[in-house]
């Protein structure tokens, strides 16, 4: 069995990448158990509680990172470096218990992956 990572690189709301991402990994997590997921760049805006997308006429699918633990989803990392570009407390209470890494080890926790999914 392939082991899957999913990249998730977007800032939320800005397009459906966020969202198609998401529901990509939970039909992928029917498949196979193996799957990691890991938020880089503007990605790791994914996590941010508190989120209104309401006020843009957004969907709410934020939220949804929390039920990734109930599909078996525990492979979940964060880049540190990238929490820090934006000024952010790697301490933050993200919306899901996400690992941050740095750099370096999160390229070498990617490589372990058969197959990478960008969004």
């Amino acid at each position: 069995m392939k082991r899957v990572a999913f990249v998730f690189k977007s800032a939320p709301h800005g397009s459906a990448a966020g969202r198609e991402g998401l529901d990509a990994l939970l039909a992928t997590s029917a498949l196979t158990e193996d799957v990691g997921v890991f938020f880089v760049g503007d990605g790791v805006l994914q996590l941010l509680p508190g989120q209104r997308p309401g006020l843009i006429l957004g969907r709410d699918y934020i939220a949804t990172f929390r039920v990734l633990p109930l599909y078996d989803i525990d492979q979940c990392y964060l880049c540190a470096a990238s929490v820090r570009e934006r000024g952010l407390p790697i301490d933050s209470a993200w919306v899901l218990d996400a690992q941050p890494l740095e750099p370096d080890a999160l390229g070498e926790m990617l490589h372990q992956f058969d197959v990478v999914l960008t969004f």
